[in-house]
């Protein structure tokens, strides 16, 4: 894993920002360090298909739990984004390198040496290519298919914004099972943690995919704990009600390092339940709400009652 300890070399766009405190993490956000036989096994098979995920790249505190379960996030396009969000770990500037166009079929190698049953892919995001990346994504999707017939996927995409409308179609197309793109934040604070992306260009992306196929999932997360307050984030939920979104991820935001947007609070276990049930009542049908949710979190355990609540949905309609 990268040294979280020299952020200027991973950020040099937050090199000259002032140290912001890093708080002690409360007892519900702790976890244990990643070990055993099986978590070696997943960094194995992700090393020998020279792979990135997010997993690693983004310093997320579930790598242990869900690498010791054979579940990684596969990143591609690259561990370079183009965009200097204030909360994100992975590495910032410009790419040096064009696509890989092998990496689809190591992915799809990789998904089923890992016997995944479920998968999802994300990537940096790649301002500069002209699709976005789109196209890419849609050749992951098809050899994942190709080699892994039953395994579900879900997409974690970038929001596309300085590209035609028309490439949204090129992902879309390639039917994932869940087309995921997080709006992280409530759009007051987009300014300062999320300055490249625009709030209402990624809630009509999301609404656009429904629009496009209607049978696909789709599925935005947000974080707490960065200086929102409730009433903001059950208006982000109303937005994306409105969009048609069917599943809702919120967790707690964990400050990489101190050149990193400041954790303003810990939100209470509590304080998330109320989030789950208020999310539901809106007309979700799948609601994430923990300390440690994450867009990839017991994916594959949430696809299944996500499609199950659908049915239970139609059922109820008729």
């Amino acid at each position: 894993m990268h040294d979280l300890r020299v952020p200027a070399l991973r950020h040099p766009e937050k090199a000259r920002r002032p140290d912001n405190p890093q708080p002690k993490k409360p007892a519900w956000i702790r976890v244990k360090a990643p070990s055993g036989e099986a978590f070696a096994n997943t960094r194995r098979i992700v090393r020998e298909h020279n792979l990135f995920t997010v997993c690693e790249e983004a310093g997320c505190p579930n790598v242990g739990e869900c690498w010791s379960q054979g579940h990684a996030t596969m990143m591609i396009m690259g561990d370079v984004c183009t965009r200097a969000c204030t909360f994100c770990n992975i590495a910032t500037g410009k790419p040096t390198e064009g696509l890989d166009p092998f990496e689809p079929g190591r992915v799809a190698e990789a998904v089923r040496k890992l016997n995944l049953s479920h998968v999802v892919i994300t990537s940096v995001d790649r301002d500069d290519l002209e699709d976005g990346g789109a196209k890419h994504f849609s050749q992951t999707i098809r050899a994942i298919r190709k080699r892994n017939a039953n395994t579900t996927i879900e997409v974690l995409t970038p929001d596309f914004l300085n590209c035609t409308s028309t490439v949204l179609e090129l992902v879309v197309e390639a039917r994932p099972d869940v087309f995921n793109h997080n709006l992280e934040t409530v759009p007051g604070l987009y300014p300062e943690v999320r300055p490249g992306a625009r709030y209402f260009h990624s809630l009509r992306l999301l609404q656009r995919v429904k629009e496009i196929d209607p049978s696909i999932f789709t599925k935005s997360g947000v974080m707490v704990g960065l200086g929102e307050n409730r009433q903001a984030v059950h208006a982000v939920m109303d937005d994306m009600r409105a969009a048609d979104v069917d599943f809702l991820t919120i967790g707690q935001y964990l400050q990489p390092t101190p050149k990193h947007h400041k954790v303003d609070r810990f939100v209470s276990p509590a304080e998330f339940r109320q989030f789950q049930k208020a999310a539901y009542g809106k007309g979700f049908l799948m609601v994430s709400a923990t300390p440690l949710t994450r867009s990839s979190y017991h994916a594959g355990d949430d696809f299944e009652k996500l499609r199950m609540a659908r049915l239970q949905k139609l059922e109820l309609a008729k």
